[in-house]
């Protein structure tokens, strides 16, 4: 044991804390440039898109007008979750891998 209980902080341990700053103001970065990046997806052949952020938020929906069908209800709304899940997806997956990148695979619980 070391006397005073703790071990010595050399440069090591400096270095440490400064990589773990840098790491930290890049994941403050990539968190403020999702709000701006988009993600989309088309589902039965470009009927339904759906267009997600990189923080997963929903911002746009587009149906083609020959798949709203009021006998068929079921099928569009199939469609609709099938493209936004689709897109939300893509997000979350280059979320991941750009977060592995910053971290360098280390996983950090509760950033996304």
């Amino acid at each position: 044991m070391f006397k005073g209980g703790m071990p010595p902080m050399g440069g090591g341990f400096n270095n440490l804390i400064k990589q773990v700053q840098k790491m930290q103001k890049q994941i403050e970065e990539f968190q403020e440039e999702l709000h701006n990046r988009t993600f989309e997806a088309s589902v039965g052949g470009g009927a339904v898109t759906a267009v997600v952020n990189g923080k997963k938020q929903l911002l746009e929906i587009k149906i083609k007008k020959e798949v709203v069908d009021p006998d068929d209800v079921e099928m569009l709304q199939d469609l609709i979750l099938a493209a936004v899940n689709e897109a939300t997806n893509k997000a979350e997956e280059t979320v991941t891998s750009e977060m592995a990148k910053i971290t360098g695979g280390l996983q950090m619980p509760g950033l996304f």
